[in-house]
């Protein structure tokens, strides 16, 4: 989607105030009355940062105000303040000294996209999926109250963040535990209420205040002596209030609710927070605010504005881009609504990913077969099972990094049903600059396990779109994985014609040496193979695999090497050489993929070139093994 950058800064701004407050402590000195010239001149620095390095862009301005405020009335990081995602946390970085940093943000050895313990002290709790601050806030709270800590705890969520299960499970326990904590929604689309202006802010003042806590704390002393009357009153407060701001769910839940408030509000946001820091029990804090504040396109657009990429500077003559391919959820789009004006009974469904895994056509064309869950991944397999359960063959497009979260489901209410669900899963192997949170590290791994489990790889666009029609007309539960951005730019067959299953194909015929290749690395494999004239397999399916096609290159070669990209344990290369030792055969086997450790974001051309998973990599690994065996 095009962008408009003519508004960012290029040069860096002037801050004087933020100069001031590098930390939260320097930031607790300035008076208030700074406090509105100073979100100024975060979101000035905010634009300018950004564009300097690319990443999250919209959630981080709408909560300029949110983030000053907090800093102020807590005592960080004493007082522990968790965000929720991490995409908002840009803003919370600057104020804790990392501003200076910032431009390094998402790149090799820079900061991290997301809270990191490592980081900052400040960062209490690592994040990159989303609706886990409650939990962890609550775990935080329950510790200070066992050590004798006097200290507030603080869950900053979106409102998305908020559709998933996780966080209603622990807002229920919470409420069980009267833990001492704050939890902030961070409603930025109004998507619970637009109820904001004069009167919801004077309510949130009276209502968060020490005198109406003290009378209501007062009245309940009195009336507890009374059968029933407090119960009586309680429910009537909490509908009076319901009537004039939506926290009546909240409050059934157990929260005392104060809201909604203008999140962009700043002597309202100090005198509230304020207010509510002094409560004791389960606090829940509505604040309403705008993804982009400050900056017109990214209020006109919010989704388009979520992230953008790194300004290059201005060149006379800028250097010719490269034609390419689409992307790999492109393909997957487009067959999405071929297969369904094919086929009547298909159903697309995603959690919260439209735009990412580029449902929006079909989500265009066909309404009543869309179904968009929300943050709630575990919902979405099971919703799959059912509609699978009637005869409808559901299509679920997730990442690969989210379907971790429902692998109870994945497994009991789909595999051992041996429903025909078809997993899509985009974003598999290492993603970039978003790092270790959002890598596709182990779907391999997990996936093969699973009995019943159809598991395929492609290695270019063509082979993505076979295969997922392979997928889809299995019998049984599919996945197709595939990585970000775009491939080879092979031509693409417009049929929708399945693989035979289980079978690779020979794409060079060389000597001692046969590559097998699980994927992408397809054409890094090829061009290490014309260096050393090995063989090279694009083996297609990891579920079943080709054993027939496998035995032959045992038979006929001194050394194989798998090749994927997925963490070697348990991974593609492991049901090779289960395969080989089923066969008693000892034929030496090299297994390159993701090593043991969580690689670090960068762009991806550099993190592959760490894995040894480029062409240069593959090669030199080759080489050293050949060396170890003549010297052995």
């Amino acid at each position: 989607m095009p962008k408009t950058f003519h508004e960012i800064p290029r040069e860096r701004p002037v801050t004087p105030l933020l100069d001031r407050a590098a930390t939260p402590g320097e930031l607790r000195r300035l008076g208030e009355a700074e406090l509105v010239t100073l979100a100024n001149e975060l979101r000035q620095f905010l634009l300018y940062s950004v564009g300097q390095s690319g990443g999250h862009f919209g959630a981080g301005l709408g909560v300029i105000e949110l983030t000053i405020a907090l800093h102020y009335v807590f005592d960080t990081p004493w007082d522990r303040l968790v965000w929720d995602v991490g995409h908002q946390a840009y803003p919370h970085k600057i104020l804790t000294g990392r501003r200076e940093r910032m431009t390094s943000l998402r790149q090799k050895d820079g900061l991290a996209a997301f809270p990191r313990r490592s980081e900052s002290e400040y960062d209490t709790f690592g994040v990159g999926h989303s609706s886990t601050s409650i939990s962890a806030a609550l775990g935080m709270a329950l510790a200070a109250r066992l050590k004798g800590e006097k200290r507030k705890s603080v869950a900053v969520i979106g409102d998305g963040a908020m559709t998933a299960g996780m966080a209603f499970e622990a807002l229920n326990h919470a409420s069980d535990t009267k833990a001492d904590m704050l939890v902030v929604l961070n409603d930025n689309d109004m998507s619970i209420s637009n109820n904001v202006g004069g009167l919801s802010n004077y309510l949130a003042k009276i209502l968060s205040s020490r005198t109406y806590a003290s009378m209501r704390e007062g009245s309940k002393k009195v009336l507890s002596r009374l059968p029933g009357a407090w119960e009586i009153a309680r429910k009537t407060e909490e509908h009076a209030k319901g009537m004039l701001v939506p926290g009546t769910l909240f409050e059934e839940l157990g929260w005392n609710y104060i809201g909604p408030i203008d999140g962009h509000d700043l002597p309202t946001l100090l005198a509230t927070l304020r207010n509510m820091r002094d409560l004791e029990g389960p606090q829940f804090l509505h604040v309403v605010t705008k993804k982009g504040k400050g900056f017109a396109p990214a209020e006109l657009d919010p989704i388009g504005y979520h992230a953008i990429t790194k300004l290059e500077p201005p060149s006379d003559n800028p250097a010719p881009k490269k034609p390419s391919g689409p992307k790999y959820s492109n393909v997957f789009g487009r067959w999405l609504c071929d297969m369904a004006e094919q086929d009547a009974r298909l159903v697309g469904i995603t959690p919260a990913m439209k735009e990412g895994s580029d449902l929006v056509s079909f989500a265009e064309r066909y309404p009543t077969r869309y179904f968009d869950v929300a943050i709630a991944e575990q919902h979405a397999v099971t919703l799959a099972a059912g509609l699978a359960c009637e005869g409808m063959k559901p299509v679920v497009a997730i990442y690969s990094t989210f379907l971790q979260r429902a692998y109870d489901q994945l497994i009991h209410d789909v595999a051992v049903q041996d429903l025909d669900v078809l997993f899509a899963i985009d974003r598999a192997g290492l993603v970039g600059e978003d790092g270790p949170t959002h890598a596709g590290s182990f779907d391999i791994s997990y996936l093969r396990c699973i009995p019943g489990m159809l598991v395929m790889t492609p290695s270019d666009e063509n082979e993505l779109r076979q295969m997922l029609t392979t997928g889809y007309l299995h019998k049984g539960p599919a996945a197709v994985r595939y990585p970000r951005g775009s491939g080879p730019n092979a031509p693409i067959d417009s049929s929708l014609q399945p693989l035979p299953i289980g079978k690779g194909v020979l794409r060079r015929q060389g000597q001692r040496v046969a590559l097998l290749v699980f994927g992408v690395q397809l054409a890094a494999a090829l061009q290490a193979a014309e260096a050393l004239d090995a063989s090279v397999v694009d083996m297609r399916f990891v579920k079943p695999l080709d054993e027939a096609l496998l035995l032959e290159m045992a038979a006929s070669h001194s050394l194989l090497v798998s090749i994927e990209e997925n963490t070697i344990m348990g991974g593609a290369g492991s049901a090779v050489g289960e395969c080989l030792a089923a066969h008693g055969l000892a034929v030496p086997l090299l297994q390159l993929g993701l090593p043991d450790y969580y690689v670090e974001h960068a762009r991806p051309e550099e993190m592959l070139a760490e894995c040894g998973l480029d062409a240069a990599g593959i090669q030199q690994a080759i080489e050293r093994r050949l060396a170890d065996s003549r010297t052995a």
